[in-house]
């Protein structure tokens, strides 16, 4: 009897221990967060699907988000405590609260681009990779048309769509005159795909199918927050994706814009030129000076209050890109990591970056995002704070046609512009990403050629806080 009560005995402490270790395991692997998780927004009805991983723990904790098929973005701080997720974005002033039950993630996130804050529903579950049993699926990469029934509120009368595919799965932007949209990503499905999009910003989500003739029919669905557009009514603006309001009068744009039709369609590119159809706009050309034989001057404060101008040491002598731009505009934030680059590859040999910053009245405060941008990017080059988004035409006047954000003046070390390019081509856009950089590169170079010994010898530089 002794030896069976001990060996009873023993079984209990066995099970018992086992069990312990199951539930610490089970915690453990609760507790973490560690891997990809299929995340959504919901707005309105419409769902929007997009990739984030969570990895780290304490102080390492951070949340990234995917462009395509690429990790692209990420948090800037992020907590978990008590079961309670906070991932913040705040170059983006968004952030992600969510609270874990039952092994998914389920909260709110709340952005603010220009305009009021908006807000989602969110959940997430983690990732189960499921083999696509997709068969003959249509091969649709490369570089396809829009034409516009009727031209955008910036004149375009047609769009590209750029198509990245890797079987079943296919990455895909809209590229317009003032940028792109970020690559929608999906798979296909039923004889569709369904590709959406989120980076922190720009939310949206978009449905492609083929028709017999070989054309693309793409369905953009809305994705603004009611209480957005409850404010901004009938006329409400938008600046790059279904979910961003300008309040600007000066910039209101109707909602009939071409650029928010619920049905596109696209064409090859040769077919669309086959057939006589509108062009997208030349990003060279769209924006002009108004004298090319008038400098370009600036004279405004930078994020401590101090005037600079165009006359300062560090511009005088040097060739010099002139960014008109908004930490509110995902463009530029797109193309402010390529001028990081640009400013590291160049800055030695004379050329000088400086920011033309317009922020919504209420962040000229504290310019919480300008100064979250200018760290989350490692900016080095000049930044100074112009203005309000709608003082544009009057603090940059000039320019003639200016209405795409960014846009990147090129001049000359005689201070003459030299040139316009509107918008910014990210690399969800492929090869027009390529190109425009090869564009930027030879503009560069060869400004940077003209009387480059004399110039550089006379020019002084002041040196420069990160982002002023």
């Amino acid at each position: 009897m002794r030896a069976l009560s001990r060996s009873a005995g023993f079984a209990v402490l066995l099970s018992s221990l086992g069990a312990s270790i199951a539930v610490a395991q089970t915690t453990n692997a609760v507790d973490s967060l560690d891997g990809r998780w299929d995340a959504s927004l919901t707005s309105h009805g419409t769902v929007i699907p997009f990739r984030l991983d969570i990895a780290g723990s304490g102080p390492t904790l951070k949340g990234v988000f995917y462009d395509g098929f690429k990790p692209y973005d990420g948090t800037t701080s992020a907590t978990f405590q008590d079961g309670k997720l906070v991932l913040n974005v705040e170059h983006y002033l968004t952030t992600i609260t969510a609270t874990l039950k039952d092994g998914q993630l389920v909260g709110n996130v709340v952005s603010q681009s220009r305009g009021p804050a908006a807000e989602y529903a969110f959940q997430a579950a983690r990732h189960v990779d499921v083999k696509s049993a997709a068969v003959n699926v249509p091969s649709i990469a490369g570089s396809w048309i829009i034409p516009l029934d009727s031209p955008s509120a910036k004149g375009e009368k047609a769009f590209r769509f750029i198509v990245q595919q890797n079987g079943a799965d296919v990455a895909a932007s809209i590229l317009r005159v003032d940028g792109d949209t970020g690559a929608y990503s999906g798979t296909y499905k039923e004889g569709k795909w369904v590709l959406s999009h989120f980076d922190g910003s720009r939310p949206g989500v978009i449905e492609v199918s083929q028709a017999k003739d070989g054309t693309l029919e793409i369905i953009q669905a809305s994705a603004r927050p009611r209480t957005v557009a409850a404010q901004e009514g009938a006329n409400a603006g938008a600046y790059q994706t279904t979910s961003a309001t300008a309040t600007s009068k000066a910039y209101v744009q109707d909602t009939a814009d071409s650029r928010y039709a619920s049905k596109l369609v696209a064409y090859r590119a040769d077919v669309a030129q086959a057939k006589g159809l509108p062009q997208p706009e030349n990003y060279e050309t769209h924006t002009t000076a108004r004298d090319p034989n008038e400098k370009f001057a600036f004279n405004f404060p930078d994020v401590n209050g101090k005037l600079v101008s165009n006359d300062d040491p560090r511009f005088k002598g040097k060739v010099v890109l002139a960014i008109v731009t908004g930490t509110w505009c995902p463009n530029c934030h797109d193309e402010a990591q390529y001028l990081v680059e640009l400013d590291k590859k160049y800055r030695d040999k004379g050329l000088a970056i400086v920011a033309l910053d317009f922020e919504e009245p209420e962040q000229q405060g504290s310019l919480e995002r300008e100064r979250a941008f200018v760290k989350q990017y490692g900016v080095q080059y000049t930044y100074l704070i112009a203005g309000a988004p709608s003082d544009m035409w009057e603090k940059v006047p000039q320019l003639v046609n200016l209405n795409t954000w960014p846009a990147t003046i090129f001049v000359g070390r005689d201070g003459l512009v030299k040139g316009v390019h509107s918008g910014f081509a990210s690399p969800a856009s492929a090869e027009f990403n390529k190109e425009l950089q090869q564009e930027f590169t030879a503009k560069i170079e060869q400004l940077l050629a003209q009387n480059a010994g004399q110039s550089v010898a006379t020019a002084t530089t002041a040196p420069v806080k990160p982002g002023q």
